[in-house]
């Protein structure tokens, strides 16, 4: 996908909390989620924030604390999290800012929108469930709230 590094690495995060959600008394820890993704831990802690931020997780601090997905993994679609840190921007015209939008569109312009649409249809259409199906990894603790 087209998308910033830090959008990558939330949806990274966010595969990682579908992949424990199962076990409704799991709380994944940063570094846990780090690791297992193979991320730096402030980046992770970062991102983290921002998806406490949005609703998409819940957390719980200090020691014995972690995170967990705020709804079930199949209520969470791809295009929940890539909103969160993407901002909207048009489809950038190869013929340069001043020509689509002002008169004849160029010879692109229909394909790129339907390409546009492909992968906003994509995004709202897969949800984290498909994270959730794989076998919890190594390194998850169990910890009550």
């Amino acid at each position: 996908m087209m998308y910033q590094k830090t959008t990558q690495n939330a949806i990274a995060a966010v595969s990682r909390l579908a992949e424990t959600f199962a076990d409704s008394e799991c709380l994944v820890s940063s570094r846990d989620i780090a690791e297992s993704r193979s991320l730096p831990i402030p980046i992770v802690a970062k991102i983290l924030t921002e998806l406490s931020r949005g609703g998409l997780i819940v957390g719980s601090p200090g020691p014995g604390g972690g995170y967990r997905l705020a709804r079930p993994p199949a209520e969470v679609s791809l295009r929940d999290v890539v909103d969160l840190f993407e901002r909207e921007s048009p489809t950038a015209c190869p013929y340069g800012p001043s020509w689509c939008g002002h008169g004849d569109p160029c010879p692109l312009h229909d394909s790129m929108i339907a390409l546009r649409q492909k992968i906003d249809d994509y995004l709202s259409r897969t949800t984290f469930a498909v994270f959730a199906k794989r076998k919890r990894g190594a390194g998850s603790k169990k910890r009550r709230r």
